[in-house]
């Protein structure tokens, strides 16, 4: 997912949807709330700093997991390990009473790859050439959701308010290949209502469409017969034809294709030297569309494009579903719940040298100055939003199943390119850890507001029933027969692994991660 800035086209609602005047927690509970996720900035900021250092891509996220549940175990959470198929997936539950919501937490853990980057310089440096690194921000939003929760918990206990609290972690997000597969498993059944964090340079939440396009990834294996490329290639049948007839033609049929449209793909094996006729080659493309049915659309003419190209150069292929993203839709009720706290809490105290580092990263990249914000944006909503955004976020599976919004929280430099090293700069600075702190303080607050407002729980049921299932309902291409790509990655880490467990955060020998690496602020 890129930068939350939440810019979507604008949603007719063919249902009326009328909301009662809010109700929400006691001031003096949410004061509570803010107190307990402040004496916890330090635990917020060793996990930044930690997760950071890890930098596991998707669904090599083994160290990021053990450390995550390590803690929420030692504070009281019940953990199941390796759901839905996935060994890196998990749940973090605890509950309180008979009754009350239930309410999931979630947020992505995982790395992208070939983007190691030094944090708190302006300057490309690669922690360790060839990494993984945080070009996005996912080290800081698990922090917010723990912090998050362990705090509403305290509360919940002090005042005794039932409820159970379900934390799990977005594996896989940059490969869109988990939580379609959550949901199959049935991870969110019997969940209330579901919160999620997302790193942003702004502090915002959504309702309705939010612009944001579906996806399948899916990879094409052709299958030919090697030979000797000179003496005898007529021996042969090069399943590299086959991916490169299958490209050219995906790549002609653009031209008539709906603009909402994103399609990419890279040749992820060409054969092995020139000499050898490939008689294994594969090609992995994302399509993504506005809608569930432009996206099984796309699917489903690749696959036959795929089977033409086979036919045309002898060859024969199969294909592996490696993802699936479906379209976001935030749930208004909890938007404007979250939102209300949002506007309560307000930006975090930046500082002069906050603001100088922020500059530095622009200046050294050329970028457009623009200082770190100090007014959380505006509530993002059909009326407001004026454009589409090509990305994909797979949190949209999980909000076809329950009533879901996405928080955005001010934890990154404004103007960087996400899935780029640039944004990661700022991922193990106090800007990184301030914005975590507020995203836990939003999330903290609204799950107070969940737990003691019956009424809350119900409107954001009713909202996803009359307004968001008569808009669409959930139609993945997923089948029973695909199942999540757990190896993906794992060759990789068995390299890069021995590589970059020197560079992991000692938080018991050093003040900050910056302070590790002997990096001056700013």
């Amino acid at each position: 997912m890129k930068n939350l800035a939440f810019i979507g086209a604008a949603l007719l609602c063919g249902t009326a949807f009328n909301l009662p005047a809010h109700a929400e927690a006691p001031a003096a509970m949410k004061q509570e709330a803010v107190a307990e996720v402040d004496s916890r900035a330090k635990l917020v900021q060793e996990m930044v700093d930690s997760i950071f250092s890890f930098a596991e891509p998707g669904f090599q996220e083994y160290r990021t997991s053990e450390y995550v549940t390590g803690i929420l175990e030692e504070n009281g959470f019940t953990i199941e390990h390796g759901v839905a198929g996935i060994p890196t997936a998990w749940t973090a539950t605890w509950r309180q009473g008979t009754g009350g919501p239930k309410i999931a937490l979630g947020s992505d853990i995982d790395a992208l790859l070939g983007l190691s980057q030094t944090p708190g310089t302006g300057d490309i440096k690669p922690l360790v050439k060839g990494a993984p690194g945080h070009g996005e921000g996912h080290n800081s939003g698990m922090p917010a959701i723990v912090a998050a929760a362990l705090s509403a918990k305290e509360v919940m206990e002090k005042e005794g308010l039932s409820g159970e609290l379900m934390i799990w972690p977005g594996v896989a997000e940059e490969l869109l290949a988990t939580k379609a597969f959550y949901v199959r498993a049935g991870l969110f059944d019997e969940v209330d209502a579901s919160i999620f964090t997302h790193v942003s340079s702004g502090f915002v939440t959504a309702w309705g469409d939010m612009g944001m396009n579906g996806m399948v990834s899916v990879e094409y294996n052709f299958h030919g017969k090697t030979a000797h490329g000179a003496g005898a290639p007529w021996d042969g049948r090069s399943a590299l034809d086959g991916v490169e007839l299958m490209d050219a033609a995906w790549n002609m049929r653009r031209e008539h294709l709906p603009l909402s449209q994103r399609s990419h793909y890279i040749i992820s094996n060409g054969g092995g030297q020139p000499n050898i006729v490939p008689g294994e080659a594969s090609v992995w493309y994302f399509f993504r569309d506005k809608d569930f049915a432009g996206v099984r659309t796309l699917y489903e003419t690749a696959n036959t494009i795929s089977e033409a190209a086979a036919s045309a150069s002898g060859t024969t292929v199969d294909r592996r579903l490696l993802g699936y993203a479906a379209p976001n839709y935030g749930n208004r009720p909890l938007a404007e719940a979250a939102y209300r706290n949002i506007e309560y809490i307000g930006m975090p105290e930046w500082t002069a040298d906050d603001q100088v580092f922020v500059r530095k990263i622009q200046d050294a990249n050329g970028f457009k100055p623009q200082p770190l914000a100090d007014e959380v944006m505006p509530l993002s909503t059909p009326e407001n939003r004026t454009t589409s955004t090509g990305a994909s976020d797979d949190i949209g599976d999980v909000m076809w199943a329950v009533p879901t919004i996405t928080i955005g929280y001010p934890s990154n430099a404004p103007g960087v390119i996400y899935h780029n090293v640039t944004a990661a700069m700022t991922m193990a600075t106090p800007i990184a850890h301030k914005g975590a702190v507020a995203g836990a303080k939003a999330v903290a607050l609204t799950i107070l507001d969940i737990v003691t407002t019956p009424q809350l729980v119900e409107d954001a049921r009713a909202f996803r029933e009359n307004v968001q299932l008569k808009e669409a309902s959930y139609d993945p291409v997923l089948t029973a027969a695909d199942q999540p790509a757990i190896d993906l990655n794992e060759e990789l880490m068995q390299r890069m692994r021995p590589k970059m467990e020197p560079f992991y955060y000692d938080s018991t020998r050093y003040d900050s991660y910056l302070e590790q690496l002997g990096i001056a602020y700013p």
